[in-house]
This record gives C-alpha cells, structure tokens and sequence, in this order.
C-alpha cells in the first residue's frame, strides 16, 4: 500500500514538473503578446494623424489577438489620459504633450490548475494578465 502511494505522489509531482514550464511559458507568450498590443496602438493612436486610440483600433485589435489564440470577448481595454480627457474619442483627438495610457488585460483561464497538485494555491478566477503603456501624443491641429 505504501509503494501504491508513494508511486502516486511521485508520478503527479514528476508530471508537474514536466509540464510546469510549458505552462509557464504560456503565460509568459500571452504576456508579451498582450505588450506587443500595447505598444503597437499606443505608436499608432499617439501619432500626429491621429491623437486617440479608438474603438476601430480596438476591434482590429481583438481580431489580431483572436488569431494568436486569444478570446476576443475576454480580453478588456482601458483608455485614458493624463489631462483626464476622454483619450478614445476621434472627434476630440488628444493634443500633443497629453499622455495616453492604454491598458489591456486578460484572465488566465485555469491555467494554474496544474499546481494543485504540489500544493499550491493558484491565481483567484477572477485575476488577469495585463499590460500597461503610455505615449505622449503627438497630435497638432
């Protein structure tokens, strides 16, 4: 009976620790993407033609995401500036030297499960990935 348990204990730490680091790097590729996106609308909605991240921008954005595996209806956008203006608004562009702060997020969908099995607690349900920007615009009217 020992031996059973033993090889039970053993066999479910040796697959977590052989599967720990391709989820890992999951996260870590999710990560990077997210701050690809970041960065990309922030070089394009602070740009002197445009002043804004709007929700075309958005929508491009999730269909780009969508295709590197993501769920587009679960990933969130926050757009905001430090004047306070509404920075999203493409009537109302932001004027240069007016930061734009862009910030997506993302849930980690299970995947910590896995660390149960050693015992360890993972992320809440309710916790998300993100990544944060910002870049001052460069709009002239």
């Amino acid at each position: 009976m020992k031996q059973i348990l033993v090889f039970v204990l053993f066999a479910s730490i040796l697959c977590w620790l052989l599967f720990a680091p391709i989820y890992k790097h999951i996260v870590l590729i999710r990560q990077a993407v997210l701050q690809e996106e970041v960065d990309y609308l922030l070089e394009v909605g602070a740009n002197a033609s445009h002043g804004y991240v709007d929700a075309a921008a958005i929508s491009e954005s999730r269909q780009r995401l969508a295709a590197r595996g993501f769920t587009p209806s679960l990933v969130e956008y926050v757009v905001d500036t430090t004047s306070g203006v509404n920075g999203s608004d493409p009537r109302a562009p932001v004027h240069r030297g007016t930061g734009i702060r862009l910030k997506i997020t993302y849930p980690y969908e299970r995947l910590f499960v896995i660390d149960r099995l050693v015992g360890m607690t993972p992320p809440d349900e309710t916790s998300r990935m993100g990544a944060v920007g910002m870049k001052m615009s460069e709009y002239v009217p």
